[in-house]
């Protein structure tokens, strides 16, 4: 029977959820690296052992930690980011210059296809590649260097690039988001980019149709039709059907368009998850009542889905890298909450059930499908 690997990272460390594939008793080992921030964990789908951890501290700064046998052993591999040239200033919200820095890694990346290259987006926004399974690491500076930079400005989090896709049909095509300054895509591995924000409205900028700039917090795509992009973005949900040359709002019934997640079934491409929280200042669930929505229309219809979940008195939030899914038959999708909670549902999101609690704050979840 196949087993499912649970990655989470938590604001004071790592935690490992292990199930069978029927997905009921899970055991949890953790915490690794305890007390530090740990922004993000992903396993290489070359390589179910391969896993790779970001590990931040304002006190010690960054750290890239490797597991090669599936999470029991931890090494940290080299932790020198080489920029390559890219220069300059971006602007607060004020319009005031402020200066490059690197502060964190935001998300990582394994290729599908070798477990030893991997993607880093960072804080302030830039884009890395290892070769090496981690020991070093090069800026694709072209992004850094784009000449929309000056004009991008960092979200109440930071200037965070914090989603990475790789096209699996297309070669050599990257989507990547940055908070806030939008959506961008390659198509030649990272040596040129172009904003793709065509189609997003955010009334909070002086244009608010403007080629950058705008507070995009998630895509996804489904592996069978990745010309098809969906995207959460600081107030309304919305979707491209042609690799993101233009967007159209598909919030529809939902109670509100606000939050951070959005994932796609393993299984059916036109059907996606997202978590809608109260506001952009209220970083909680309508009415103390956690719910997760369901489309089976890629957007144009959208139903609650609570059985399983706090109906009262809930009032956690669920950040834009806490949702993954597994690749099942019975596809399982999971998020993690402020609250320390991590939640399953085997069955694509009609019964929930916690399959851990109490951890620490959860920045991130994703999922390996083992054999």
């Amino acid at each position: 029977m196949s087993q499912v690997r649970v990655l989470v990272g938590t604001h004071k460390g790592a935690f490992l959820l292990t199930a069978d594939g029927k997905r009921e008793q899970w055991t949890v080992n953790g915490p690794f690296f305890a007390g530090w921030e740990i922004y993000h964990l992903k396993g290489s789908p070359a390589d179910p052992n391969r896993i790779y951890a970001s590990q931040t501290s304002g006190w010690f700064g960054q750290i890239i930690q490797r597991s090669d046998d599936g999470g029991r052993n931890w090494t940290p591999v080299g932790n020198k980011f080489a920029y390559e040239g890219a220069t300059g200033t971006h602007k607060w919200y004020d319009d005031t210059p402020h200066p490059w820095e690197f502060k964190r890694v935001w998300h990582l990346e394994p290729s599908p296809d070798d477990p030893d290259i991997v993607y880093a987006g960072v804080e302030d926004a830039a884009l890395f590649r290892t070769a090496d399974g981690g020991q070093s690491w090069q800026e694709l500076p072209a992004l850094r260097n784009h000449g929309t930079a000056a004009g991008w400005h960092p979200g109440a989090g930071g200037l965070g690039l914090h989603t990475i896709l790789l096209d699996p049909v297309h070669a050599g095509r990257i989507y990547i988001a940055i908070s806030a300054a939008g959506a961008f895509r390659s198509d030649d591995a990272g040596q040129s980019w172009r904003p793709i924000n065509r189609g997003l409205h955010s009334t909070y900028l002086p244009d608010p149709d403007a080629e950058v700039g705008h507070c995009v917090h998630r895509i996804a795509l489904h592996r069978s039709r990745p010309d098809v992009l969906y995207m959460q973005k600081h107030w309304d949900v919305l979707r491209s059907d042609n690799g993101g040359e233009q967007w159209r709002e598909v919030s529809g019934n939902l109670p509100t368009d606000f939050g951070f997640v959005i994932d796609v079934h393993a299984h059916e491409p036109e059907t996606i998850y997202v978590v809608p929280i109260k506001s952009d200042s209220e970083h909680f669930p309508l009415d103390g009542q956690l719910r997760v929505y369901r489309s089976r229309s890629g957007g144009d219809a959208w139903e609650a889905l609570t059985q399983g979940l706090p109906q009262r008195n809930c009032y956690v939030n669920v950040l834009r890298d806490a949702m993954a899914v597994d690749t099942l038959d019975d596809c399982g999708i999971y998020f993690g909450t402020t609250g320390g909670q991590v939640y399953v549902s085997p069955d694509g999101g009609d019964h929930w059930r916690t399959i851990a609690h109490d951890l620490p704050a959860v920045l991130s979840v994703e999922v390996q499908t083992l054999p």
